[in-house]
């Protein structure tokens, strides 16, 4: 029990370290970590009865009904690996944004054939979903973001947003905040959390968290629904999806940036990217990033042997 725990846990860190770079999914590494469905059902089960369980003070069968050893062990990866990484990954983003993507470009290509293998049949009809999903993930890459705004409504909307897309495998959670113009202000009031300025840091958490919750018991009973009715078409969609954020998070482009006035200060804002290319293979900086895409692919391969070995011993 314990053992099963310590890898959701660190499933739940991966998850965590995902979600904070735009272009990656958490949701990716749930599928391909065989917890996706379970982490579905168990969001699912937030219901009337739960909430009856918990105001009778039913702890034992609430507990039980939501799955709480696995939910808890997973959510404290993930906040672990969101408050830990958010600070690292908002420095290496600032100064080596190719070597980070190259990164996570590994693990998203690595990806693939573990999220396509579990559709049971590939025909028409899965297929054209999935062209669906490549084209929606694809087109994502040439929005321009929005402006960055503070008012509590939206702030939640981005919550509810962010978090639908970061338990759909293949669409970024972070990529979405990005496209509304609020990624750098929630990474940065992460940040502050842990640095002690709690007022600036809860005036934007809390607005995203209470949209976050709120996207998240909604959309997981219309992707429980899903999966249990359209198996297949929704594996086949989600493939689509993670093909396409490929697009997003290749590491060899230019980010297109306006500066706009913040505070008084100048600040430098993306609002696009531009000059997709091959890497210069005469230089070692791309041999090195190459080789990041490498452990990358590594990572993943790790993490679904891993996972094939845990669910054998089971």
């Amino acid at each position: 029990m314990i053992r099963e725990q310590i890898g959701t846990f660190f499933k739940g860190f991966a998850m965590g370290a995902a979600n904070v770079v735009p272009g990656v999914s958490g949701g990716t590494i749930a599928l391909i970590t065989g917890i996706y469905e379970r982490l579905i059902n168990a969001l699912k089960a937030f219901d009337l009865e739960a909430l009856k369980l918990g105001l009778s003070f039913k702890i034992a069968a609430l507990w039980k009904k939501i799955d709480g050893s696995f939910l808890a062990a997973l959510m404290l990866g993930v906040a672990f690996s969101i408050v830990s990484l958010a600070k690292i990954l908002e420095r290496q983003l600032e100064t080596n944004p190719v070597l980070v993507m190259s990164i996570f470009f590994g693990l998203i290509v690595a990806s693939i054939p573990s999220v396509a293998k579990t559709v049971k049949k590939w025909g028409g009809d899965v297929l054209l979903v999935f062209l669906g999903g490549l084209a929606i993930a694809v087109s994502m890459a040439f929005l321009t973001p929005a402006s960055e705004r503070m008012d509590f409504f939206y702030l939640g909307l981005c919550g509810v947003a962010a978090m639908c897309s970061m338990i759909i495998p293949g669409l970024s959670g972070s990529f979405v905040l990005l496209l509304m113009g609020n990624y750098r202000l929630v990474l940065a009031s992460v940040n502050d959390l842990t640095s002690g300025n709690l007022g600036s840091a809860l005036a934007v958490i809390i607005p995203v968290g209470i949209g976050a919750v709120v996207g998240l018991l909604v959309l997981s009973r219309f992707l429980s629904w899903l999966f249990k009715a359209h198996h297949d078409r929704a594996i086949g969609c989600i493939t689509g999806f993670v093909v396409g954020s490929l697009v997003i998070i290749w590491p060899w482009k230019d980010e297109v940036t306006e500066t706009i006035l913040k505070k008084g200060l100048e600040e430098e804002k993306v609002i696009g990217f531009e000059n997709w290319r091959l890497p210069d293979f005469g230089s070692s900086e791309a041999w090195l990033q190459l080789g990041a895409v490498a452990c990358g692919v590594v990572l993943i391969l790790a993490v679904e042997f891993c996972a094939n070995r845990n669910s054998k011993c089971s």
